[in-house]
């Protein structure tokens, strides 16, 4: 007779997207329920906190029953509830660690506050149920979270060894995205639809700047990058609504520039950090992870140096609540405990990072 599953609730309200899911053992994922409100935020051209918070609340509950009937599992099946309590939106996650307590407290479970950075991380060790195992986390290692609201390097130790090794100065560099995506006409979310049209254009038409890459350091700003875009197209009068079709045609090659830009430092700063630290493996996370020239350019530069290279599929890249479950277990693991007076952090410590 099979040893019975570890199931853990996994809950993820920090910003636009509503998700539950039940993980079993850290590692499978027997469901993920993500409802995405970029329909509701679009037309404003980025996330608006109150709207946010009021949509979670009106989905969490028939999300949270979808999740475990997608499982095959009851509520009462759950051995631990982990929740995102920081960083994000105030208002958005006390709507994600209200139900989290309640819940913990009702099943007499026991309850994990997760850090989001270290979910976007454990979302490399996932699998859905029916593959293969997944593969064992290589340490040391190097990680490199790059979102809309974060562009950072993080040494991994193992056994909960975190340090922060640089990161944005500025704008992340998803931030970075939305905002030309805006000035372009491209609508939100910025990042898939700068991705596409890269695809078609040409990366070396416009000597964009890549910014920070001769400072001996590891942090990043792309604020600066912005500006070059921007001054590129006020020089070319491309801001003038009369100049779209003008401007149209010139969207792939801007989009493939400004990306190859971006590319080139996250690329060239994480491979500077493992170098310094010695690590052994690179692990891409976060909803820029999705990016497709990220990935193909990491994964060069990491087999030229013998670096080994992972990262989530696109799914598992935004923000989703089996990753935070997956973070959640590790935690409990390693003898984290919260209690009910478990409180939310937009800007939390990265001591329990992992």
């Amino acid at each position: 007779m099979s040893a019975r599953r570890h199931l853990t609730l996994g809950i993820e309200t920090s910003c636009d997207e509503t998700s539950f899911a039940v993980v079993a053992d850290g590692r499978v994922i027997l469901s993920n329920v993500i409802l995405s409100q970029t329909d509701l935020h679009q037309r404003y051209g980025g996330v608006v906190p109150e709207l946010a918070s009021r949509r979670h609340v009106a989905n969490a509950v028939p999300l949270l029953r979808s999740a475990l009937a997608e499982a095959g599992v009851a509520l009462e099946d759950v051995d631990l509830v982990a929740v995102t309590r920081g960083p994000g939106l105030v208002g958005a996650l006390l709507v994600g660690v209200s139900l989290a307590k309640a819940l913990a407290w009702a099943l007499e479970r026991p309850l994990v506050g997760v850090h989001h950075l270290a979910g976007h991380v454990y979302a490399n060790f996932l699998v859905e149920a029916g593959q293969d195992a997944p593969a064992e986390p290589v340490w040391p290692a190097v990680a490199l979270v790059v979102s809309g609201g974060h562009t950072d390097l993080f040494y991994l130790g193992g056994s909960g060894r975190v340090e922060r090794l640089g990161g944005t100065r500025d704008d992340a560099a998803g931030e970075a995205y939305d905002k030309i995506a805006r000035e372009l006409g491209l609508g939100y979310p910025g990042g898939p639809a700068i991705d596409r049209l890269a695809e078609r254009g040409n990366p070396a038409a416009f000597a964009f700047p890549r910014a920070m890459l001769e400072e001996d350091n590891l942090d990043f700003s792309f604020s600066g990058l912005k500006t070059a875009v921007l001054y590129e197209l006020e020089r070319r009068g491309l801001r003038d609504p009369d100049r779209r079709e003008e401007l149209a045609a010139l969207l792939p090659d801007l989009a493939a520039s400004f990306q190859q830009a971006v590319v080139d430092v996250l690329v060239e700063k994480t491979l500077r950090a493992a170098r310094q630290v010695g690590a052994r493996h690179i692990y891409l996370a976060g909803g820029v992870a999705a990016n497709r020239q990220l990935r193909r350019q990491m994964a060069r530069a990491a087999e030229e140096v013998g670096l080994g290279l992972s990262y989530p599929p696109p799914v598992l890249c935004t923000d989703n609540a089996a990753m935070i479950a997956a973070a959640g277990y590790a935690a409990w693991r390693n003898g984290r405990r919260d209690g009910l007076d478990l409180d939310v952090d937009p800007d939390p410590p990265l001591e329990g990072l992992l």
